[in-house]
């Protein structure tokens, strides 16, 4: 689902990855992530999508929270998880949305 975010400005956390084989407790904790940021002050939306290479996109109103979403308790120890099991690399990009637009209906 394409998330139905806000008119520009505001943020988006574009987080790459490529799993090991590791799958042990992956499933419950994304899922649980997604849970946990909507739940965060300035969470927009989450997209995400996965075949061989994982792509994880969030938005937010503010670099604050972002910073604020990095530092959650629960979503430290995720990092931490993803680092040491399910994770063989990633890269996280943080990028500021000036201008965005589309076609179709948006996300309900």
């Amino acid at each position: 689902m394409i998330a139905a975010t806000p008119p520009a400005p505001y943020y988006a956390v574009i987080f790459t990855s490529l799993r090991t084989e590791v799958d042990e407790g992956y499933g419950a904790m994304a899922d649980r992530m997604v849970e946990l940021a909507a739940q965060q002050p300035g969470f927009l939306g989450v997209e995400s999508a996965r075949e061989d290479l994982g792509i994880t996109v969030s938005y937010w109103r503010d670099l604050e929270s972002i910073k604020a979403w990095k530092a959650n308790t629960e979503h430290l120890v995720a990092q931490q998880t993803g680092r040491s099991d399910w994770y063989s690399q990633y890269k996280t990009r943080i990028a500021k949305v000036e201008r965005d637009y589309g076609f179709g209906s948006p996300a309900l």
